[in-house]
């Protein structure tokens, strides 16, 4: 007797089109939340001609920051260090994800990540206008959303190459670690950032992103 063929696993998810993924990344990135409020904590080490070591907590109400220096080389600072500032924000996924109308994406492959699989494409900038461009990104194959953007990035005697990667904080699509290597004037640079502990506040108070008045100028009586 013949034995019956094995019936096909039918829960193991099947790898979409390269252009069908293409069609949900655009989509998926045209309908990406960007909060309005955001708290989160990160931290920042560099190795090369300038060294840092030091732990933030950053407030942001749309282009309003608030960045707070909580940590140096490794110490608590007693008192910490404020600085005010008004920019938007750099990582925002919506501002640095490539899209096909700038970008040629190839794809290269899957990856596993978990019990799904994400998507690997090859992004080459239809105009190098940039010092900084994506140059790989890795779609994810739940939301759609990047997952990782390689970057290389050149300015004046610095040239590098990095990686962010991206993830769910709430509603929201967040960087959670960034790594970098440069050349900078022939000399070898790192830097690594990663963050942590996001917070979306209803609001914060417009008090928080004004720095404090100086005390008034204080004059001794003539002798």
């Amino acid at each position: 007797m013949l034995l019956a063929a094995a019936p096909p696993v039918t829960d193991a998810p099947k790898d979409l089109d390269s252009q069908v993924v293409l069609q949900r990344y655009a989509l998926a990135l045209a309908a990406v939340a960007q909060p309005d409020v955001v708290v989160f904590n990160y931290a920042i080490s560099q190795a090369g001609p300038n060294d840092i070591d030091e732990r933030h907590t950053l407030y942001r109400r749309g282009l309003d920051v608030r960045d707070e220096t909580l940590a140096s080389d490794g110490v608590t600072l007693t008192r910490k260090v404020v600085r005010f500032e008004r920019r938007e924000d750099p990582y925002a996924i919506a501002r640095v994800a490539p899209r096909t109308a700038d970008y040629e994406l190839l794809f290269l492959g899957t990856v596993k990540d978990g019990r799904h699989r994400d998507y690997v494409y090859q992004a080459t900038p239809l105009i190098h206008a940039s010092a900084a461009y994506v140059d790989r990104l890795t779609v994810d194959g739940i939301t759609f959303l990047p997952r990782a953007l390689h970057f290389h990035t050149a300015a004046g005697d610095a040239t590098g190459t990095g990686e962010v990667d991206y993830a769910r904080a709430s509603k929201y699509w967040v960087p959670t670690l960034a790594t970098a290597q440069a050349n900078v004037g022939g000399k070898p640079a790192r830097e690594r950032i990663t963050w942590s502990d996001y917070r979306f506040p209803v609001s914060l108070p417009a008090s928080a992103f004004v720095p404090p008045k100086p005390l008034p100028h204080m004059t001794l009586p003539p002798i």
